[in-house]
């Protein structure tokens, strides 16, 4: 079965706004998605990447005129200041693992794209327990349960990180198919592209 390998970060806005394209396409092909949350903050050190309060002015002034074209382009709502950005997404990614370990693939591609949503069109906290905690409820899980597991996940989450630090990821969306390496949102295209030429 094809599969591909999918490195995210819930706090990303970029992760949002292809999140859904990605799974339409994977579905479409019948390609398997492994989620990867993984800490930018280990990333960017070793990749040359900096915190968005570290870039320069015209960078950032830049990516919110991106960030609203392809909002716009997606059809998807975005907040392009949201209340609660930035945010730390770690105890997010590790519900992710969480669910994945729990309940498979499919159910942590479910819950990040809860997690993404929560932050970029419903502005809610995703590094507050109780936020953690209804999201996963809304997914169908025990939320309760799931967050409480989420220290247990921890050990997944810094593999998948070094794993992507290994594979030289440098950005997120990262999306990998085949061992040939896309990233973001806006190489989709060119992802779909991959996956029907097998």
């Amino acid at each position: 079965m094809k599969a591909i390998r999918y490195y995210l970060a819930p706090q990303s806005p970029w992760t949002y706004l292809g999140h859904e394209r990605l799974l339409a396409m994977a579905e479409r092909h019948g390609a398997a998605i492994e989620p990867r949350p993984i800490d930018l903050a280990r990333v960017f050190p070793v990749s040359g990447g900096l915190p968005l309060a570290k870039r320069a002015p015209q960078r950032q002034a830049y990516r919110l005129v991106e960030l609203k074209r392809w909002a716009a382009f997606a059809g998807r709502p975005l907040t392009l200041h949201p209340k609660y950005f930035p945010v730390d997404g770690n105890d997010a990614a590790k519900l992710i693992v969480a669910a994945e370990l729990a309940h498979g693939a499919q159910a942590a591609t479910t819950l990040a794209g809860a997690l993404l949503r929560a932050v970029w069109a419903e502005e809610r906290d995703i590094a507050d327990a109780d936020t953690l905690r209804t999201v996963a409820q809304e997914c169908g899980f025990d939320g309760a349960a799931l967050y409480d597991s989420r220290e247990a996940a921890a050990p997944t989450c810094d593999r998948y990180t070094q794993e992507a630090i290994e594979a030289q990821v440098f950005g997120v969306p990262w999306y990998e198919y085949r061992g040939e390496p896309f990233w973001g949102q806006d190489r989709l295209d060119l992802l779909d592209r991959a996956l029907a030429a097998g």
